[in-house]
C-alpha cells in the first residue's frame, strides 16, 4: 500500500463538546486536517491543534458549500499526500450522516481509515429534552427517519409502517418537510392527537423544545420559528417530557390541543 496518512471519520455528537468520546477527542488533538461539517461548534474546534488545516465542507438542506463527491475525493487525496486527516461530523457519523459514503471511497483506493462513533442527535436531544425514546408501557421501539430528500424529489416513504402508536419516530431533518409529515402520519392512522415535540439547537445552551400533537405540529413549528438544525419526536413518550425536563423548559405551544 503507497498511502501513508489515515482517515478517522469521528462523530462529534449533537452538540455539546461534554458528549464527545474520549477517543473523538483524543484523535482530534492528534491530526493534521480537519475536515468539518456545519453542525461542528466553534467550542469543539478549539480543541483543533493550533498548526492543523481546517477545511470547511458544511452542508445544509439546499445549500451544499461542498458536494458529497468532492468531500469523498478530498479525503482520499489528503490522506494519499500523507496526512493524518480526522473528517468531523455532526452526530453519528453512520446516521443520516452519509460516512458510510466517505468511508466507502476510501476503501476503494485503499485508504486506511477509522470510524469513531458518535452520540446521534436523537438520543443527545431527547435526553436533553427529558424525552427518552423508549419507555415501558409508551413505547416498544423506536425508528429513525430522514424527513429530508434529494433535491427535485419527493418524500417517499412507507408511512402505514411508520404510523405505529407504540413506536417512537424520530425524523432527522424535516422542517422542510413537516406538513407533509404529518399529514401523511395521520392519513395513515396515526392519531393527530399523537404527541410530538420540535428540537431546536439541542444539548447546546440555545436548545429549545416546543411540545404539542402531531396534528399541530407544523403550525407550532411556524409560530415558534424553529429553524435547523431541529429534531422531530413523535410519539407518546414526548409526554413524558413534563415530568423528565431537566434542562431548558419547553414550551407548551398548543395546550388545548395537547391536553
Amino acid at each position: 500500500m503507497n498511502n501513508t496518512g489515515f482517515v478517522y471519520i469521528v462523530g462529534a455528537g449533537p452538540g455539546d463538546p461534554e458528549l464527545m468520546t474520549v477517543k473523538a477527542v483524543r484523535v482530534l488533538k492528534s491530526c493534521d486536517v480537519v475536515v468539518y461539517d456545519r453542525l461542528v461548534s466553534d467550542d469543539i474546534l478549539e480543541m483543533v491543534p493550533a498548526g492543523a488545516t481546517r477545511i470547511f465542507a458544511g452542508k445544509a438542506a439546499r445549500n451544499h458549500h461542498m458536494p458529497q463527491d468532492e468531500i469523498n475525493d478530498l479525503l482520499v487525496n489528503l490522506a494519499q499526500s500523507g496526512h493524518t486527516v480526522v473528517r468531523l461530523k455532526g452526530g453519528d457519523p453512520f446516521i443520516f450522516g452519509r460516512g458510510s459514503e466517505e468511508a466507502t471511497r476510501l476503501a476503494e483506493n485503499d485508504v486506511p481509515f477509522e470510524i469513531v462513533p458518535g452520540i446521534t442527535a436523537s438520543a443527545g436531544c431527547g435526553a436533553y429534552a427529558g424525552i427518552p425514546l423508549t419507555h415501558r408501557g409508551l413505547s416498544t421501539g423506536v425508528r429513525f427517519v430522514t424527513g429530508h430528500c434529494r433535491d427535485g424529489q419527493h418524500l417517499d416513504l412507507n408511512w402505514k409502517s411508520l404510523a405505529d402508536p407504540n413506536t417512537t419516530l424520530v425524523i432527522y431533518m424535516g422542517l422542510i418537510n413537516v406538513q407533509k409529515i404529518s399529514d401523511e402520519l395521520v392519513k395513515a392512522g396515526l392519531p393527530a392527537t399523537t404527541p410530538a415535540a420540535g428540537i431546536e439547537k439541542g444539548t447546546t445552551a440555545d436548545q429549545r423544545t416546543i411540545i404539542t400533537t402531531l396534528g399541530e405540529l407544523p403550525q407550532c413549528v411556524d409560530r415558534a420559528k424553529l429553524r435547523a438544525p431541529s429534531l422531530l419526536i413523535i410519539g407518546r413518550v414526548v409526554d413524558l417530557a413534563d415530568i423528565l425536563t431537566w434542562r431548558n423548559p419547553a414550551e407548551q405551544c398548543d395546550q388545548e390541543a395537547h391536553g
